[in-house]
């Protein structure tokens, strides 16, 4: 989990999570920040094990610490965060010691972690599954306003 250390204290990493952060700050829905990242990340490791799949955990929490660090181009530049979160991972991604399979491999799942039931690959379906898994809606003080359940959405907590 060196690698995942390596993220964690990575200038970028820091920059870009203090960016959504600000972005952020008055957001009454599901925020990204540090937390949101590490529950992603932890709900996929377990996914990955009960499914008993094969990939190593500094991937999978990797993949998942950066899922998302492409908001504050969406909120700012209206940039689609999935490919701007692939974008600016990649750097990172080199800096932190992952090498070209890894990246492209982490790379394809960041940018397709949206995509519901059309992911390329186990990590991108895993990802998905993990970031919505990790949302609390139950327990949402707003869950009456967000979009996710204006047209009758159900709160499911094992998708």
């Amino acid at each position: 989990m060196e690698r995942v250390d390596k993220i964690l204290q990575h200038p970028k990493y820091v920059e870009y999570m203090q960016r959504i952060a600000t972005d952020e700050k008055d957001r009454i829905f599901c925020r990204h920040d540090l937390q949101h990242a590490i529950d992603v990340a932890r709900i996929a490791y377990i996914l990955v094990l009960e499914n008993k799949l094969i990939m190593k955990k500094d991937m999978i929490y990797a993949t998942a610490l950066l899922h998302d660090i492409g908001r504050w181009k969406e909120y700012e530049e209206g940039t689609e965060h999935t490919e701007a979160s692939a974008e600016l991972a990649a750097d990172i991604l080199v800096d932190c010691g992952f090498d070209a399979e890894e990246r492209e491999f982490m790379l394809k799942a960041i940018r397709d972690h949206r995509k519901s039931g059309t992911q390329s690959t186990f990590l991108s379906s895993i990802i998905y599954k993990s970031d919505k898994m990790s949302r609390l809606c139950i327990d949402c003080n707003v869950r009456d306003q967000c979009k996710r359940f204006a047209n009758g959405g159900k709160i499911n907590l094992y998708y």
